[in-house]
């Protein structure tokens, strides 16, 4: 589904994020990118999502290469995905079910329609008691479950998340697990980039491991 084949990704200034990088995930596939802050794990699923392109190689999405799309057929490409971001990125002037509903409106999707799917994916998140809650009320658990509804409303094919953990608890971490257990358990592709070990030994799947922007492992769990 998602293809990197000799991937460097280099920055103005001349800083190199990822080094000759190739591995693929299949459709269904849980996957864990490991490294330490600065290994390159925010690039790389940047790099998945056409956020950014290669400075060399390939990203090759549903047999698409992201390098040859026209800018205009970017934003289609990018509905494959739901994103979650480590800084959350919610809009905290509006409440919780507006949140959710950003993307469908940006599809073209309102009315009851919309409503209805954004209460489904609070529900899905244990949020739907919340839905007129706005963000600066709720717990940092709950934020990043907010940002998952989110990313998920659009029913995408792919999952990616960006140290969904990071800022939370090790109680809210274990809560937060276990939702992107239950996506990838429905048969959403979910990819997590975290540095914490214990994350990834309670995702299992495979385990792709940054050293420094240089691919060094790719295990199965």
């Amino acid at each position: 589904m998602i293809t990197l084949t000799h991937v460097t990704k280099r920055f103005p200034g001349g800083h190199e994020a990822l080094r000759d990088v190739s591995f693929s995930v299949k459709s269904g596939e849980l996957v864990t990118v490991v490294g330490r802050s600065g290994a390159g794990k925010t690039t790389l699923l940047k790099l998945m999502s056409a956020i950014e392109l290669p400075s060399t190689g390939n990203v090759v999405v549903s047999g698409q290469n992201t390098k040859a799309l026209r800018p205009a057929a970017v934003p289609y490409l990018r509905r494959k995905f739901g994103m979650v971001f480590q800084d959350y990125k919610l809009l905290f002037d509006r409440n919780a079910l507006d949140n959710v509903l950003l993307p469908l409106h940006i599809v073209g999707l309102d009315g009851r329609d919309a409503v209805r799917r954004g209460r489904a994916a609070l529900d899905k998140v244990g949020l739907l008691s919340r839905e007129k809650a706005m963000p600066v009320t709720l717990s940092g658990g709950e934020q990043q479950r907010l940002c998952i509804a989110r990313a998920v409303v659009n029913r995408p094919a792919v999952l990616l998340a960006d140290e969904p953990t990071g800022n939370l608890d090790e109680a809210y971490a274990r809560e937060i697990v276990e939702l992107f257990r239950s996506f990838h358990q429905v048969g959403t592709t979910v990819v997590i980039s975290t540095h914490d070990r214990a994350v990834q030994e309670r995702l299992a799947g495979r385990t792709l491991t940054l050293v420094d922007g240089a691919l060094t492992d790719s295990a199965h769990g």
